[in-house]
């Protein structure tokens, strides 16, 4: 593409921010304004201009499935040759090239997890955990890590302690982590970053090395950012200026990770001299959910006014409502209901979502969803590349490219995937047979979705890549996911449950930073929402009705919400 046409189709916001090729710029971002089209078309703008060499381009984001769709959207775009990676993974991979040269020898192992290290750390010191302890403690691990604490210094900052654990043995506890782990030459994830970081802080010729690979930075949802990963950044920027930052503080909801908002915030004064683009126009939402959003988020520090793109579509949005119901299964129940009425007026199931603040939720809405006959898939439970019929359909796909060419794509998967049981129409009965149908013809679809002319090899090559960094298709079936795993993902309709004190916000929220980290929670979760929104609360759990309050931010929603009643 020529950089006039890749300039083509943005808004002139979008555009501003990808013309900012050189110097500190800071974009912010806020939900369903187009940051990755925004950012990605900047990153291939400087390539197509020759303001970027590709290989010296890195673009930093959290999660492998965010990495893989830059990679995938760079590559359409023409500028295949940058670096899309996770912090995690750019540290690691610096760290494999540079430990034999610096320590000598094989860089230590990644550990695959810290519960069996605790374990044995807590038998050491005679302690009898539970797992559950064992796994918050894993957590204050990684937060103590991220945060550039000392043992000495985390004991100082007031956390509260897993369990029965007293500071003092939790103390001891983190300590023999670390000398078990050194004793076993292992390494964790945290320490990717610290070891690298550590690695550049300390030897000259790694510096010079990495900041000679790497001129031009770029890091999506900056928001989420910890102080382990800032220090990690400034190390490979050194003395340079060129980072763009991409972010939204009022999606800052990973706080108790060791996540901070202060470093978005605080861009504009630390590069006084910063490019500053705000895209604040919503292509994703209709206006009456923008206005909830809005609405939830006013004048709360950093947040962004939203502007729908949809405001003179000639069929206006429902308002989105908020119901209540005498208990969970009741709630349950009535979503299931209205969930299969919106299939049968002819709503995909796969543009249907349901959201909850803990994945206990979930189980009421399986049961209820089930008995309703509507199909129904857990975000985050088994991956669809983890299936045991997809990674069987995978490989006998790249076994055909090998040795069939020169035929239509289509039919190409389509008699692969058939000698496996798939058929152009789908069987009549639900359970693991209709289930395996969907995945099959999951992989189907993203035949169909090919671009013209591709081949069956450079499809099958396309299809490991998405294997790689988790990268689902779309399967028939309406999602159950908590708030925090809904982010960066949206649907048409959007029914989020459970809008009560002590789940929204949780109930271990008790300091007002608390409490705004679980209002920024929900704004996320309404944000998901393209035409329908659905609120909900349930009375009490298990029958004891007026045992729970609706959530306070049902009031702050005032007349953005239409209040249809008890159920």
């Amino acid at each position: 593409m020529t950089p006039d046409e890749l300039l083509n189709g943005l808004d002139a916001e979008q555009r501003v921010a990808a013309e900012a090729l050189l110097g500190p710029v800071c974009i912010l971002a806020g939900a369903g304004t187009g940051k990755t089209r925004a950012i990605t078309h900047r990153i291939a703008y400087g390539v197509a201009t020759g303001a970027y060499a590709p290989n010296r381009v890195m673009a930093l984001t959290f999660t492998t499935r965010a990495a893989a769709e830059l990679r995938g959207r760079l590559r359409s775009l023409g500028a295949g040759g940058v670096q899309a990676r996770t912090f995690h993974a750019a540290a690691l991979a610096q760290l494999n090239h540079f430990w034999p040269v610096v320590a000598g020898g094989r860089m230590p192992e990644l550990a695959p997890g810290k519960a069996r290290i605790l374990g044995h750390a807590a038998q050491v010191l005679k302690l009898k955990l539970d797992t559950a302890t064992l796994r918050d403690a894993a957590s204050e691990i990684e937060f103590r890590k991220v945060s550039g604490l000392s043992i000495d210094a985390y004991g100082k900052a007031g956390r509260p302690t897993p369990g029965n654990l007293r500071p003092d043995q939790l103390a001891d506890l983190m300590a023999a982590y670390e000398t078990l782990k050194d004793e076993r030459k292992l390494i964790d994830f945290e320490d990717v970053l610290l070891v690298t970081a550590g690695m550049i802080e300390s030897e000259p010729q790694v510096a010079m090395q990495v900041r000679e690979q790497y001129r031009f930075f770029v890091v999506d949802e900056y928001q989420d950012v910890s102080p382990l990963q800032q220090q990690l950044l400034e190390l490979w920027l050194g003395d340079r200026r060129d980072v763009c930052v991409v972010g939204d503080a009022s999606q800052t909801i990973y706080s108790f990770a060791g996540a901070s908002s202060g470093f978005l915030l605080g861009f504009e004064r630390r590069w006084e001299d910063a490019t500053v683009v705000r895209l604040e126009q919503n292509y994703r939402s209709q206006p009456p959910i923008v206005a909830a959003a809005n609405e939830l988020m006013r004048g709360r520090q950093g947040s962004l006014v939203l502007h729908s793109a949809h405001a003179d579509d000639e069929a206006p949005a429902p308002t989105p409502t908020v119901t209540s119901h005498p208990n969970d299964p009741a709630e349950a129940a009535a979503v299931a209901a209205s969930v299969a009425a919106s299939i049968a007026a002819g709503v995909a199931p796969e543009t249907i979502a349901i959201l909850y603040r803990v994945n206990v939720q979930s189980g009421a809405l399986e049961t209820a969803l089930a008995q309703a006959g509507v199909p129904y898939r857990i975000h985050g439970a088994q991956r669809f590349f983890d299936q045991p019929e997809v990674k069987q359909a995978v490989l006998a796909l790249r076994a055909a490219s090998v040795t069939v060419s020169g035929e239509p794509l289509f039919k190409s998967v389509s008699d692969v995937l058939r000698s496996l049981g798939w058929s152009q129409n789908p069987p009549e009965a639900a359970g693991a047979v209709r289930d395996r149908w969907e995945s099959l013809n999951a992989l189907m679809t993203l035949a169909d979705q090919a671009a013209p002319g591709t081949s069956f090899r450079r499809f099958t090559d396309e299809l490991l890549e998405r294997q790689a960094g988790q990268h689902e298709p779309t399967v028939r079936a309406v999602t159950l996911a908590t708030l925090h795993s809904a982010k960066g993902l949206e649907w048409d309709e959007v029914h989020i449950i459970g809008l009560s004190e002590g789940l929204v916000p949780i109930s271990y929220a008790k300091t007002f930073e608390q409490v705004d980290e679980e209002r920024r929670l929900l704004y996320v979760g309404i944000t998901r929402a393209k035409r329908r929104l659905r609120l909900s609360w349930s009375e009490s759990g298990a029958g004891r009705a007026g045992a729970r309050q609706p959530s306070r931010f049902l009031a702050e929603l005032g007349t953005r919400i239409e209040r249809a009643g008890r159920a």
